[in-house]
């Protein structure tokens, strides 16, 4: 049986972390010639190369990404057994470092995030919020405890992850009062021809709307395309078209952007995925979430306008 040389591995997750060798030496207090001398040995008994010079920065290799994310749950895993075979407590709130995909609506995502903020031993939250290919890859390096999305992960992806359903639910069709008001008899034909203000096309939602247009011969004005969903809806206020929601947060929507509901469908749906990067969830507020998102739709009807 090969053992694991836990000091060279220790040396190299600190380098890693530190994303250079000479500032993983000041960590340690060891000169920067001893830490490469480790890392190199540790490469010798894994085969390959973990690092690779970028300019005057260090960057893993895939092989040294895979050793970093196992690294960083052993050593974890040893500062909680620690405190755990001393009586102590964890130091300090719970961290909880969340990706949050752009096409995500802002209040879907407080919805979904909603189950860890109320955790009994508190939670320190940090969102980030960008593209799902540069969150997907700060996943990788354990820079985020999970990435929420609208689309499981896609095969052939480089990051090794796992995609968790939280729950899915139909849309709602809302706009400024004066246009739902005239839409909502005849919906969802009189969307027909109508201005509309959609997500970009390479989203999982454009597809869906997409489809159920084509099943019923609708064909709207497409009055604008949008990553941001927030940016959207503040289009959708100003009066600029139609513009699609979650109906699990309709009400919070129309508050906030002062519209109105046309009418809502359930044969389109959106769905919601904690991205993470372990099979079995473990962290007590992705835990949190999992469970309250089962809890997802029920309460929507078929395609229907709103009374």
């Amino acid at each position: 049986m090969e053992w694991l040389n836990y000091h060279h591995l220790y040396y190299f997750w600190v380098a890693a972390k530190e994303e250079s060798i000479t500032r993983g030496g000041e960590r340690l207090r060891l000169a920067p010639s001893t830490v490469s001398m480790q890392i190199s040995r540790l490469e010798e008994s894994m085969g390959g190369k973990l690092f690779r010079r970028v300019g005057r920065n260090l960057e893993l290799t895939e092989l040294g990404r895979v050793v970093f994310r196992y690294a960083d749950e052993i050593f974890a895993l040893g500062l909680e057994l620690i405190d755990t075979v001393k009586g102590r407590s964890f130091s300090g709130p719970l961290r909880f470092e969340v990706g949050i995909v752009d096409a995500i609506p802002k209040l879907m995502a407080r919805r979904i995030l909603e189950p860890a903020m109320a955790l009994s031993e508190g939670l320190r939250l940090a969102c980030h919020e960008g593209k799902e290919k540069q969150l997907l890859a700060e996943l990788a390096i354990h820079n985020l405890d999970i990435v929420i999305t609208d689309t499981p992960v896609k095969p052939g992806l480089s990051v090794k992850a796992y995609s968790h359903l939280l729950g899915e639910c139909g849309v709602t069709f809302c706009a400024v009062e004066s246009l739902a008001k005239l839409l909502r008899q005849g919906f969802p034909k009189s969307l027909n021809n109508i201005s509309m203000l959609l997500p970009t096309p390479m989203s999982a939602l454009r597809g869906n709307l997409d489809q159920w247009f084509g099943s019923l011969d609708i064909r709207p004005e497409i009055a604008g395309e949008f990553d941001d969903q927030a940016l959207l809806a503040v289009f959708g206020q100003a009066g600029d078209g139609v513009f699609t929601v979650p109906s699990i947060i309709e009400h919070e929507v129309c508050l906030q952007h002062n519209v109105s509901i046309i009418g809502r469908s359930d044969a389109v749906r959106e769905r919601f995925y904690a991205i993470s990067v372990e099979r079995i969830i473990r962290h007590p507020a992705v835990v949190a979430i999992w469970n309250a998102g089962r809890g997802f739709g029920g309460n929507e009807t078929k395609d229907s306008s709103a009374s």
